[in-house]
């Protein structure tokens, strides 16, 4: 009886060694796919971050799986408008509040993912809106921002008279668009001096061809009314597209340092700037040519292969002259970062 006992035991013994062994080796075979599936993921992700057309005695791809930066953004926008209308002068001189924001972000094999944080938000004290986006390829770039702002704050004369335009009687929207093509675009490289995904070993320069577009409105609102109501309905809107070339270049000094700085002047083609006080408007000739300017420059720092910091700064601005309405635009964002390459 007890020798039957002891072989149903042993049997059950075995059994569950049996059973916990296919399962160690089940567990085995899943971590195997899984680091097997990573290693193929990885592999694509290496084989696209490396492929590139650049002439590599000029630029390369800094030898790296994950690159982390901390950054520190700033933005503003300036506006000053002209006007005669039913014989009465008014000049505009306004600015918006200056957006601040803190920023992290990791980018792996070229793919990346961040968040950024707005102190003045959180404390309710900066209540405006701003989108921006900034796209850098070895052929193609593009700066994309937009605006809504009650902040908008200055001085207006108005048939001489002086008033006092505070924040929150007035909203702007206003949208700035800028692109550009790159025709030395195997030695000379934008993603280089701005997102630091390429490493730029000579210095180079191109020539740029692009197009730029500003377009948005200033109007007042019932606060100035509650505040003032003597104050006059005033609208402000522009839009107007530009055409044109201009020319980037790349120092790279000592092998450490790279200073970038470009220009894109463009001549506006097309516009559909208008002034309106009281219900009166008056409107700009369709066809009338300005320039919108389209600046950029940055300074890198490369202290090792791993480790670097910088600055950037892009800039909009706009000239619009006519004998109807006199419009310019400075829409700016500066940018310091450092990095580490892992």
């Amino acid at each position: 009886m007890m020798k039957t006992f002891h072989s149903r035991l042993l049997v059950v013994a075995i059994m569950l060694m049996g059973a916990m062994s296919v399962s160690a080796q089940e567990e085995i075979t899943e971590q195997s796919r899984d680091q097997e599936m990573r290693s193929r993921v990885d592999s694509v992700l290496a084989d696209r971050y490396y492929r590139s057309s650049y002439d590599t005695n000029y630029v390369v791809r800094p030898e790296c799986k994950l690159t982390l930066k901390v950054r520190m953004n700033q933005t503003g926008n300036d506006f000053h408008a002209k006007g005669t209308v039913s014989d009465i002068y008014s000049k505009a001189d306004l600015r918006t509040s200056h957006k601040t924001t803190f920023s992290v972000a990791g980018i792996y094999r070229g793919i990346g993912i961040g968040l950024a944080v707005n102190p003045a938000k959180w404390k309710g004290i900066y209540k405006d809106y701003e989108f921006n986006l900034n796209y850098y390829s070895r052929k193609y770039s593009l700066d994309f921002s937009y605006q809504r702002s009650e902040s908008l704050a200055g001085d207006i004369y108005r048939d001489d008279k002086l008033q006092r335009l505070e924040s929150g009687d007035v909203t702007l929207k206003v949208a700035n668009l800028a692109g550009y093509y790159t025709f030395n675009n195997r030695r000379f490289s934008f993603p280089a001096a701005f997102t630091q995904s390429y490493i730029q070993r000579r210095s180079a320069g191109s020539w740029l061809l692009g197009f730029s577009y500003q377009g948005g409105s200033i109007e007042t609102n019932s606060k100035l009314k509650e505040r003032n109501p003597n104050a006059p309905d005033v609208s402000i809107k522009i839009g107007h597209i530009g055409i044109g070339g201009g020319y980037g270049y790349n120092w790279v000094l000592g092998k450490k340092w790279l200073i970038h700085f470009s220009m894109l002047p463009t001549g506006v083609i097309y516009n559909r700037n208008n002034f309106t006080t009281n219900g009166v408007q008056k409107k700009a000739k369709h066809m009338r040519f300005n320039m919108i300017f389209n600046e950029r420059a940055a300074i890198v720092r490369n202290f090792s292969t791993r480790y670097f910091a910088g600055a950037t700064l892009v800039m909009n601005n706009s000239v619009f002259d006519d004998e109807a309405v006199i419009v310019n635009q400075n829409k700016w964002r500066a940018r310091a970062f450092f990095g580490l390459r892992l």
